[in-house]
């Protein structure tokens, strides 16, 4: 009897050609798409215009279940609406807390490889399975996650908090893809989304206007507050923190006559600090809820750790404070370490583990 997978399906090409591809290779593949609440706008007037806003909308709902036909593989539609508020409710969160939310990251740990997981665990499926471009692999036997084959198309960084449980019941079938291969091989297939553009927006800030979502939510984000420099002026008003984060340059409403950033974010007294480029340089950073994939050394180790999705890993030395909490010293400055964001480490090529940053350090 062939193994049962469970493959998230988005409607996209990649996880479309994630489940093709396992069908191939011989897998009972079950198609599951998660409907969140979240649509995309209005379809433009002209029909052979798609307007692609997210990856849980209607329109991919009914691509998802279009392909798993083609595939001819049984596909279901779960709600998780009600969860994935939850994920949008923390994003607005922390932004009235000064940080800067990473939201792909929370919706893999929680809904991808959470409810996926439970789902799979109900209809007695062997394996899970998605689309992202990430690999697995062995190491004396132990699965472990590495960077995917295309660098430029990596997503290594999101899956970081996965349970180091869940390695051994994954599968990532286009890891060792680039994107062209991708769409090369929804062609081959028949696939309807071989040219479907990626969906590169946070699916439920279509419009990208982060500031107004929080506002909805979080009100009191939207306080007035002192713009003060880094030398202790107050240069001018903001009108709360919920817009900003740190690094920004635009929209600061403060015209100092050269560029200056947001260096930090006290939500407590609710002011925004500002300074020149060199402020917001730091050695190191604290990062807490850490989530290991591989067992870690006792004491300092050398590493590279990604402070950012598209930041190039680092080289610097990590110790681990507690069971959940690291200390990161990088060997070279570091450009807007943000509270918020994940810091992951990496060994080479292998994901170690992560954690979310709690604050930059000198």
């Amino acid at each position: 009897m062939a193994a049962k997978v469970v493959v998230a399906m988005s409607g996209g090409v990649d996880s479309s050609v994630a489940a093709g591809l396992l069908c191939e290779q011989g897998y009972d593949v079950v198609g599951l798409f998660m409907r969140t609440g979240v649509e995309a706008a209005a379809a433009p007037e002209d029909p052979n215009v798609r307007r692609h806003q997210g990856c849980c909308s209607a329109a991919d709902a009914a691509d998802a279940r279009f392909v798993a036909g083609k595939l001819g593989i049984p596909f279901y539609a779960l709600d998780f609406a009600e969860e994935f508020d939850g994920i949008i409710d923390y994003f607005a969160a922390e932004y009235e807390r000064g940080r800067t939310p990473n939201p792909c990251v929370v919706c893999n740990d929680k809904l991808k490889f959470g409810k996926l997981v439970d789902y799979a665990d109900a209809v007695g499926a062997d394996f899970i399975a998605t689309g992202h471009y990430a690999c697995l692999d062995r190491i004396d036997r132990e699965p472990v996650l590495r960077r995917a084959f295309d660098r430029s198309k990596d997503q290594s960084y999101v899956l970081f908090g996965i349970q180091r449980r869940l390695l051994g019941r994954m599968k990532l079938p286009i890891g060792h893809l680039n994107k062209d291969q991708v769409r090369d091989h929804a062609r081959r297939m028949g696939l309807p989304v071989a040219d479907k553009p990626d969906s590169v927006e946070i699916c439920f800030v279509p419009d990208q206007d982060y500031a107004r979502l929080v506002r909805e939510r979080r009100p009191e984000a939207f306080r007035p507050g002192k713009v003060v420099h880094t030398d202790g002026r107050v240069l001018g008003q903001h009108d709360g923190v919920g817009r900003f984060t740190i690094g920004q340059r635009r929209g600061l409403g403060i015209a100092a006559g050269h560029p200056i950033y947001v260096t930090s974010i006290n939500a407590r007294d609710n002011t925004v600090i500002v300074g020149e480029r060199d402020a917001l340089l730091a050695r190191g950073l604290v990062a807490k809820n850490c989530n290991f994939l591989v067992d870690v050394p006792i004491g300092p180790f050398e590493a590279e750790v990604k402070i950012r999705y598209l930041h190039t890993p680092a080289a610097a030395t990590v110790e681990c404070l507690d069971q959940t909490t690291i200390s990161v010293r990088f060997e070279h400055l570091q450009v807007a370490v943000t509270p918020g964001q994940a810091a992951v480490i990496y060994d080479g090529d292998f994901v170690v583990g992560g954690g979310w940053i709690d604050r930059a350090t000198d």
